[in-house]
């Protein structure tokens, strides 16, 4: 069966629990934030619900499909009842799942996302599933790598070595967060097969382990590592991308009202960007339709419940006006 766009990364349970009794601290420069709450004691919380099906990877997965790709995904989830869960709401958003590895004896992955105003800080937890790179998978037009756990490597192997073997597939990594901690030399077959790389501002501090503030110099030493295509977000200062030679900026959709919650953000810029190239697309035009699908997001709990499909987001973009 032939693809056009192919997920791999872990998925997860995310438990979004609304706190009301909080503080955050940031330091003179409104950076290196921190939350804090009373220690030893109760603490109340406004409500607490829960989104199956979640992770970088899989809402990749859900955007490509709502858009009206014909999309799979790989993945590990537990023998359990929040395995078979996840399993039922892809099969509801057209995701292949014949690929997911039902695991026994493993939890499904479950996350809890502290909510705060907008922004949240997630407690995450990656089961040590046996990975194993099926070996039936037919080459989609795009392949879609992100968030995978802690000793991974040989896995990472195998899938760098399934995108070697297919030079025409268009490669997507969006790293993360173990796969910073890995660093780019444990991951540099990935990063030079590589079509597109996609990371925030702070990510791309994080991989090249440098403090430099110029977006345009980040997202030139990150392709000096292999992706022809870098794109960077950065909050509501917009999107930066590098083509080739070519660097250029696209604002970010304007918020339709003020954000309810801003997980999934980045996921939405990223898939809906490549979503639209495998598409076809020239790539400035897929971000802006990138940025649509983010700010839509943001609108709602969890990082899907605002994907917009094709026509929805075609219209939105039209009625903007911009």
């Amino acid at each position: 069966m032939a693809y056009d766009f192919i997920a791999i990364g872990d998925t997860v349970v995310d438990d979004f629990i609304k706190l009301k009794d909080a503080q955050v601290n940031c330091d003179i420069n409104n950076e290196n934030c921190t939350i804090t709450m009373r220690f030893a004691d109760k603490i109340p919380f406004e409500s607490s619900t829960v989104v199956y099906g979640v992770g970088n990877a899989a809402n990749a997965a859900v955007s490509a499909a709502r858009l009206g790709l014909k999309t799979a995904f790989v993945s590990n989830v537990g023998k359990d009842e929040n395995g078979e869960k996840i399993l039922k709401y892809f099969k509801t958003q057209k995701v292949e799942t014949k690929y997911v590895k039902k695991n026994p004896g493993f939890k499904t992955n479950y996350h809890y996302v502290l909510s705060y105003d907008a922004d949240r800080t997630i407690l995450v937890k990656h089961e040590a599933y046996p990975y194993e790179f099926p070996k039936d998978l037919p080459p989609p037009k795009t392949l879609y790598l992100s968030s995978l756990g802690a000793g991974t490597e040989a896995y990472h192997d195998a899938i760098a070595a399934y995108a070697e073997a297919h030079p025409s597939m268009f490669l997507v990594f969006q790293p993360g967060t173990f796969q910073m901690q890995m660093g780019i030399e444990k991951l540099m077959r990935v990063y030079k097969r590589a079509n597109m790389l996609v990371l925030n501002k702070e990510e791309a501090q994080r991989v090249l382990k440098i403090k430099e503030e110029d977006i345009e110099k980040l997202a030139r030493a990150l392709q000096a590592h292999g992706p022809r295509v870098v794109i960077i977000t950065d909050g509501p200062n917009g999107v930066y991308a590098l083509e080739g030679d070519a660097f250029f900026h696209t604002p970010m959709f304007p918020d339709l009202k003020p954000p309810v919650n801003r997980t999934g953000a980045g996921d939405a810029l990223a898939s809906t960007t490549a979503a639209y190239l495998t598409m076809g697309l020239p790539l400035k035009d897929a971000i802006k339709r990138g940025t649509v699908n983010s700010a839509y997001v943001v609108q709602g709990v969890g990082a899907q419940m605002g994907l917009l499909k094709k026509d929805d987001l075609e219209k939105a973009l039209s009625e903007s006006g911009k």
